[in-house]
């Protein structure tokens, strides 16, 4: 487990309502509505990934009663959580499974709110060149991501030890996550500091700009400590 005291894999919500559709959906308000859950193929994909977290699960001796289902609040990733779940026969309201509004979807802006999913690659071509910098006012930079998955790693951290922790959640936000904990891996060393202070040390350009590296397909898991 290294520098966490937990084994985190991450999963991108299945194809959605949004993605069939090409449409941006970021802000909480449109997220959380239930039009914009899992479209069917969607759904298809979150069983799939449920099926392979579970293979991973009993490849490494892990007991289902040490799972956690850490989800975004919005409805395609609630949804997501929620296949998952059922195939580990757990269920979403139970204790294993929790909401954490901090590994909600990026908020790109409202002037790219529920516009064409071809403005994702202006936002992208901004984050390389100054993830310090919004998308527009109001929107969020990659660094303004950065915070708030930080402060949801330390909750998680506090609140569960020894446990296989599944973060559901949403393609630029895992992109960050995964960015964030690769780079954290790299420095640590024995007095690197408590996980935020970890994290401020690589909130950099450099390393904040290449998360586009650590892209996932929608229903894509992915083991990352």
């Amino acid at each position: 487990m290294g520098f966490m005291g937990n084994r985190y894999w991450v999963l991108r919500h299945g194809k959605s309502i949004p993605n069939e559709t090409g449409v941006i959906v970021s802000s909480m308000e449109n997220g959380k509505l239930e039009k914009y859950k899992l479209a069917s193929e969607g759904v298809n994909q979150a069983q799939l990934a449920g099926e392979l977290f579970l293979k991973e699960l009993q490849e490494n001796g892990i007991p289902l009663e040490n799972v956690r289902i850490c989800y975004s609040p919005f409805s395609r990733t609630t949804h997501t959580a929620e296949v998952v779940a059922s195939v580990l026969n757990l269920s979403l309201g139970g204790p294993q499974c929790k909401v954490y509004e901090d590994i909600r979807e990026r908020y790109f802006g409202p002037s790219f709110e529920l516009q064409s999913h071809d403005k994702y690659s202006e936002i992208w071509d901004l984050d390389e060149k100054d993830p310090f910098m919004k998308p527009e006012e109001g929107g969020e930079s990659v660094a303004d991501v950065v915070s708030r998955l930080t402060s949801a790693l330390v909750q998680i951290e506090s609140e569960f030890q020894g446990c296989a922790i599944l973060i559901v959640s949403h393609g630029d936000p895992l992109q960050i996550l995964q960015t964030i904990l690769k780079a954290v891996g790299e420095q640590v060393g024995p007095d690197s500091g408590d996980l935020a202070s970890r994290v401020e040390a690589i909130k950099v350009p450099t390393v904040l700009s290449q998360h586009r590296k650590h892209a996932l397909l929608t229903g894509q898991l992915r083991a990352v400590v």
